[in-house]
Protein backbone atom coordinates (compact mmCIF):
# COMPACT_ATOMS: atom_id res chain seq x y z
CA UNK A 1 0.00 0.00 0.00
CA UNK A 2 1.22 3.51 -0.83
CA UNK A 3 0.42 6.86 0.72
CA UNK A 4 -2.13 7.54 -2.04
CA UNK A 5 -4.13 4.44 -1.10
CA UNK A 6 -5.53 6.03 2.06
CA UNK A 7 -8.11 8.77 2.60
CA UNK A 8 -6.16 12.03 3.14
CA UNK A 9 -8.72 13.07 5.74
CA UNK A 10 -8.10 9.89 7.74
CA UNK A 11 -4.35 10.51 7.58
CA UNK A 12 -4.75 14.04 8.96
CA UNK A 13 -7.24 12.95 11.62
CA UNK A 14 -4.97 10.21 12.90
CA UNK A 15 -1.91 12.44 12.75
CA UNK A 16 -3.74 14.79 15.13
CA UNK A 17 -5.12 11.94 17.24
CA UNK A 18 -1.67 10.37 17.53
CA UNK A 19 -0.17 13.71 18.49
CA UNK A 20 -2.68 14.21 21.30
CA UNK A 21 -2.00 10.72 22.62
CA UNK A 22 1.72 11.35 22.43
CA UNK A 23 1.46 14.49 24.56
CA UNK A 24 0.36 12.47 27.60
CA UNK A 25 3.35 12.92 29.92
CA UNK A 26 3.26 9.67 31.87
CA UNK A 27 6.56 10.45 33.59
CA UNK A 28 5.26 13.71 35.04
CA UNK A 29 1.89 12.26 35.95
CA UNK A 30 3.24 9.16 37.65
CA UNK A 31 6.00 10.87 39.62
CA UNK A 32 3.40 13.26 41.02
CA UNK A 33 1.01 10.39 41.83
CA UNK A 34 3.83 8.56 43.61
CA UNK A 35 4.72 11.72 45.55
CA UNK A 36 8.14 12.04 43.93
CA UNK A 37 7.85 15.71 43.00
CA UNK A 38 8.22 17.44 39.64
CA UNK A 39 10.23 15.20 37.31
CA UNK A 40 11.53 18.23 35.43
CA UNK A 41 13.54 19.22 38.53
CA UNK A 42 15.06 15.76 38.97
CA UNK A 43 18.20 14.40 37.30
CA UNK A 44 18.34 15.43 33.65
CA UNK A 45 14.90 17.03 33.81
CA UNK A 46 13.72 14.72 31.03
CA UNK A 47 10.16 13.38 31.26
CA UNK A 48 11.00 9.83 30.16
CA UNK A 49 11.38 6.54 32.02
CA UNK A 50 15.17 6.77 32.38
CA UNK A 51 14.85 9.95 34.42
CA UNK A 52 11.95 8.52 36.43
CA UNK A 53 14.30 5.67 37.38
CA UNK A 54 16.63 8.24 38.89
CA UNK A 55 14.01 8.84 41.59
CA UNK A 56 14.69 5.30 42.78
CA UNK A 57 11.12 4.18 42.14
CA UNK A 58 11.38 1.25 39.75
CA UNK A 59 7.61 0.73 39.63
CA UNK A 60 7.01 4.31 38.48
CA UNK A 61 9.80 3.97 35.89
CA UNK A 62 8.34 0.71 34.52
CA UNK A 63 4.87 2.22 34.32
CA UNK A 64 6.27 5.28 32.54
CA UNK A 65 8.07 3.06 30.04
CA UNK A 66 4.87 1.12 29.34
CA UNK A 67 2.83 4.31 29.00
CA UNK A 68 5.29 6.01 26.66
CA UNK A 69 5.37 2.88 24.51
CA UNK A 70 1.64 2.22 24.38
CA UNK A 71 0.65 5.81 23.66
CA UNK A 72 2.10 5.18 20.18
CA UNK A 73 1.03 1.56 19.76
CA UNK A 74 -2.64 2.05 20.62
CA UNK A 75 -3.36 4.92 18.17
CA UNK A 76 -1.62 2.95 15.42
CA UNK A 77 -3.70 -0.16 16.09
CA UNK A 78 -6.88 1.92 16.00
CA UNK A 79 -5.83 3.64 12.77
CA UNK A 80 -5.05 0.39 10.92
CA UNK A 81 -8.76 0.08 10.04
CA UNK A 82 -8.27 3.07 7.72
CA UNK A 83 -5.11 1.69 6.11
CA UNK A 84 -1.35 1.69 6.54
CA UNK A 85 -0.90 5.41 5.76
CA UNK A 86 -3.36 6.34 8.52
CA UNK A 87 -1.54 4.00 10.91
CA UNK A 88 1.82 5.52 9.96
CA UNK A 89 0.40 9.00 10.50
CA UNK A 90 -0.89 8.00 13.94
CA UNK A 91 2.56 6.71 14.89
CA UNK A 92 4.36 9.76 13.58
CA UNK A 93 1.89 12.01 15.37
CA UNK A 94 2.36 10.17 18.66
CA UNK A 95 6.11 10.47 18.33
CA UNK A 96 5.88 14.20 17.65
CA UNK A 97 3.54 14.59 20.61
CA UNK A 98 6.00 12.90 22.94
CA UNK A 99 8.94 14.96 21.72
CA UNK A 100 7.10 18.26 21.40
CA UNK A 101 4.03 18.29 23.72
CA UNK A 102 2.07 21.52 23.42
CA UNK A 103 1.08 21.35 27.10
CA UNK A 104 4.72 21.46 28.19
CA UNK A 105 5.91 24.24 25.91
CA UNK A 106 7.00 21.69 23.28
CA UNK A 107 9.70 20.37 25.63
CA UNK A 108 9.21 16.63 25.82
CA UNK A 109 11.17 13.40 26.00
CA UNK A 110 13.82 11.89 23.75
CA UNK A 111 11.50 9.36 22.21
CA UNK A 112 13.18 5.97 22.51
CA UNK A 113 10.29 4.20 24.27
CA UNK A 114 7.76 5.83 21.96
CA UNK A 115 9.89 4.81 18.96
CA UNK A 116 9.61 1.19 20.10
CA UNK A 117 5.87 1.69 20.51
CA UNK A 118 5.64 2.79 16.89
CA UNK A 119 7.54 -0.32 15.79
CA UNK A 120 5.27 -2.56 17.84
CA UNK A 121 2.11 -1.12 16.33
CA UNK A 122 3.23 -0.66 12.73
CA UNK A 123 5.67 -3.46 11.91
CA UNK A 124 6.56 -5.57 14.99
CA UNK A 125 9.60 -7.25 13.44
CA UNK A 126 11.37 -3.94 13.99
CA UNK A 127 11.14 -4.47 17.75
CA UNK A 128 13.28 -7.60 17.41
CA UNK A 129 15.85 -5.75 15.31
CA UNK A 130 15.91 -2.84 17.75
CA UNK A 131 16.27 -5.12 20.77
CA UNK A 132 19.07 -7.18 19.22
CA UNK A 133 21.09 -4.13 18.23
CA UNK A 134 20.43 -2.30 21.51
CA UNK A 135 21.43 -5.26 23.66
CA UNK A 136 24.54 -5.93 21.59
CA UNK A 137 25.74 -2.34 21.71
CA UNK A 138 24.88 -1.96 25.39
CA UNK A 139 26.86 -5.08 26.25
CA UNK A 140 29.85 -3.98 24.20
CA UNK A 141 30.07 -0.31 25.17
CA UNK A 142 27.71 0.16 28.17
CA UNK A 143 26.27 3.41 26.83
CA UNK A 144 22.47 3.43 26.72
CA UNK A 145 22.37 6.44 24.41
CA UNK A 146 24.84 4.89 21.95
CA UNK A 147 22.86 1.66 21.94
CA UNK A 148 19.62 3.53 21.22
CA UNK A 149 21.18 5.70 18.52
CA UNK A 150 22.65 2.67 16.78
CA UNK A 151 19.41 0.69 17.02
CA UNK A 152 17.31 3.51 15.57
CA UNK A 153 19.80 3.81 12.71
CA UNK A 154 19.69 0.10 11.88
CA UNK A 155 15.89 -0.33 12.03
CA UNK A 156 15.03 1.69 8.86
CA UNK A 157 17.76 -0.13 6.95
CA UNK A 158 16.35 -3.48 8.10
CA UNK A 159 12.85 -2.53 6.94
CA UNK A 160 14.26 -1.44 3.58
CA UNK A 161 16.05 -4.76 3.17
CA UNK A 162 12.81 -6.56 4.08
CA UNK A 163 10.95 -4.62 1.40
CA UNK A 164 8.73 -2.62 3.75
CA UNK A 165 9.28 0.81 2.23
CA UNK A 166 6.60 2.57 4.25
CA UNK A 167 8.01 1.34 7.55
CA UNK A 168 11.50 2.29 6.36
CA UNK A 169 10.38 5.83 5.49
CA UNK A 170 8.46 6.25 8.75
CA UNK A 171 11.27 5.03 10.98
CA UNK A 172 13.90 6.98 9.04
CA UNK A 173 11.97 10.17 9.85
CA UNK A 174 11.71 9.14 13.50
CA UNK A 175 15.42 8.35 13.60
CA UNK A 176 16.31 11.85 12.42
CA UNK A 177 14.24 13.28 15.27
CA UNK A 178 15.81 10.90 17.79
CA UNK A 179 19.27 12.08 16.75
CA UNK A 180 18.24 15.72 17.04
CA UNK A 181 16.93 15.13 20.57
CA UNK A 182 20.13 13.27 21.49
CA UNK A 183 22.56 15.97 20.37
CA UNK A 184 23.72 16.61 23.99
CA UNK A 185 24.31 12.85 24.42
CA UNK A 186 26.22 12.70 21.14
CA UNK A 187 28.45 15.55 22.29
CA UNK A 188 29.13 13.77 25.59
CA UNK A 189 29.88 10.53 23.77
CA UNK A 190 32.39 12.33 21.57
CA UNK A 191 34.16 14.01 24.49
CA UNK A 192 34.01 10.96 26.77
CA UNK A 193 31.72 12.35 29.45
CA UNK A 194 28.56 10.33 28.75
CA UNK A 195 27.46 8.21 31.68
CA UNK A 196 27.72 4.46 31.29
CA UNK A 197 25.00 1.94 32.11
CA UNK A 198 25.20 1.07 35.81
CA UNK A 199 27.26 4.12 36.76
CA UNK A 200 25.97 6.49 39.40
CA UNK A 201 24.78 9.97 38.50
Amino acid sequence: MTWTDSDPTAVLVFLAFGYLCGTIAFGLILTKLFGLGDLRSIGSGNIGATNVLRTGNKKAAAMTLAGDLLKATIPILIAWRWGAPAAAAAGFGAFLGHLFPVWLGFRGGKGVATYIGVLLGFAPVGVLVFAAVWLGMAKLFRYSSLAALTATLVVPIAYLLLGNQMAAALTAALTVLVYLKHIPNIRRLLNGTEGRIGSKG
